[in-house]
């Protein structure tokens, strides 16, 4: 049976986050067989796709250990193609410039810029089969960021940098896309403002929308990005933020 024809895979990493299940269970119920790995012990929420733990920091070490990790994730394609690589895991350490350590900046752009470099470059064959697309979690904070938020802003732009060249170097053979949002509600966006209920809604009226936006509404619109399949769309970053890429004052 040919690629077209079978289920198609997606394999998104940082799963076990707030915006990675709501990935898996928006692709799962698209019809996506979805491979699903995460640094952490198997959520109980991910049980109907299948799981990997692995540290993601650990595969941009040495091949021998990108291999180690991989080798499941090519026993369940089956040689089949895969589809979908979904980029989503993601390391936010902040700090003041006076106290950033070498640690910290070695871990943030270990897991946020060149993990996701060296699983499109060890997963190029199987994409490349499934005329796949790689879609990367960005940040707005590539563009628009705060105080103590150096790493962080840094490896997200230095993402969306990644995809415009991995576009380039791919050509029409994967697609590569980026999607940056803005404060999305999830578990440790609200959980950050126990104890400032105000400070959160706050965050939601400054969006020009009014709100804070929604993982569903996130992963819906990533499921949408990958399942254009013009060859014409790639290389693009696509913002998800309520509006507030406009504004020039954060209070926070």
């Amino acid at each position: 049976m040919s690629n077209q024809l079978s289920t198609p895979t997606a394999l998104i990493t940082g799963a076990a986050g707030g915006i990675g299940c709501v990935l898996v269970k928006t692709f799962q119920a698209a019809g996506y067989r979805v491979i699903a790995t995460d640094r952490m012990l198997e959520p109980a929420d991910l049980s109907a796709a299948h799981y990997l733990q692995a540290d993601l920091a650990e595969l941009v070490e040495d091949s021998d250990r990108t291999e180690r990790l991989l080798g499941p994730v090519r026993q369940q394609l089956a040689g089949q193609g895969l589809n979908v690589l979904i980029n989503n895991a993601a390391l936010q350490i902040l700090g003041d410039t006076a106290n950033l350590t070498r640690a910290d900046w070695r871990a943030t752009l270990d897991v946020n810029l060149l993990a996701p470099f060296f699983l499109t470059q060890a997963l190029l064959p199987e994409l490349e089969a499934a005329r796949g697309c790689v879609l990367n979690i960005g940040s707005i904070h590539a563009r628009l960021t705060k105080r103590r938020f150096a790493a962080y802003a840094t490896s997200k732009a230095a993402l969306g940098a990644l995809t415009r060249a991995l576009a380039l170097d791919l050509g029409g053979r994967v697609r590569v896309l980026n999607l940056e949002p803005a404060a999305i509600a999830t578990d440790m966006l609200t959980a950050g403002f126990a104890a400032d209920p105000e400070g959160l809604a706050q965050l939601a009226r400054f969006h020009p929308c009014g709100e804070i936006g929604a993982p569903a509404d996130l992963a819906h619109l990533a499921l949408c990005l990958v399942q254009t399949n013009s060859p014409f769309f790639t290389g693009t970053t696509i913002g998800f933020d309520g509006g507030i890429a406009g504004c020039l004052h954060d209070p926070g």
